[in-house]
């Protein structure tokens, strides 16, 4: 996001440059909070110690603080709250998948990882400059929403039915969330408020299904290779 982006012009909600000019935007990010505390608690019945996901579920609740930030002190530094956490909880969570779900090493699922985020990387700076202005700053997702498919497809192809249903709906999820955050500023006018809070709340949802789907995985995959 640019300089102007952060005096307020990179959403819909924020006419000013007060504290709370984007209540929705900023109220929203409790959802984050509230995936994080249902992972938290799934944990809590699964019984059992599962770094991997109890990190992760950390890293939502750090998204949610994060973008409050962000969506009430739109500045430098906490711009870098707001992206950080979510580029490390893709990296991180793309791993998981494939070292869980698919079943490699963890240093095959790590390089695979940074392939992902690589190519996520250069998927944005081509399809950016081919999307309308108000447009552009969902290209960076668009790898996310490939790489949820592409998990889900593979699970499923390793005989893993479930688990890629369960990251197929998350990616549907994931396209809709999307939707909200694309049109935020292009339907601004018939929508003064905006629509960047959708993206938030479904979100929050999209965390929670895709920690869930790691923490209720069956347990000897997990095993076979992390330590719990």
């Amino acid at each position: 996001m640019t300089g102007q982006g952060m005096q307020g012009a990179g959403y819909c909600e924020r006419l000013s440059g007060t504290f709370w000019a984007e209540p929705l935007n900023a109220v929203s990010n409790a959802a984050f909070l509230l995936a994080a505390l249902a992972a938290f608690l799934l944990l809590r019945r699964h019984g059992r110690r599962d770094w991997p996901a109890e990190s992760l579920t950390a890293l939502v609740a750090i998204i949610g603080v994060g973008s409050f930030l962000f969506h009430t002190m739109p500045q430098r530094w906490t711009l870098l709250a707001d992206v950080v956490p979510i580029q490390l909880f893709a990296l991180c969570y793309f791993g998981l998948a494939l070292n869980r779900f698919i079943g490699l090493s963890p240093l095959l699922a790590a390089i695979g990882a940074l392939l992902f985020l690589a190519a996520c990387f250069g998927l944005a700076s081509s399809l950016a400059p081919l999307l309308p202005v108000g447009m552009r700053g969902s290209a960076g997702y668009a790898g996310f929403l490939l790489g949820l498919a592409g998990v889900a497809l593979a699970a499923r192809r390793s005989g893993d039915a479930a688990t890629g249903g369960r990251i197929a709906f998350a990616g549907l999820v994931f396209a809709l969330s999307l939707s909200f955050r694309s049109l935020d500023s292009v339907l601004c006018g018939a929508v003064p408020f905006g629509l960047h809070w959708g993206w938030h709340l479904l979100n929050g949802l999209l965390l929670y299904l895709l920690l869930r789907a790691a923490i209720t995985h069956d347990p000897p995959a997990v095993s076979r290779n992390w330590p719990t």
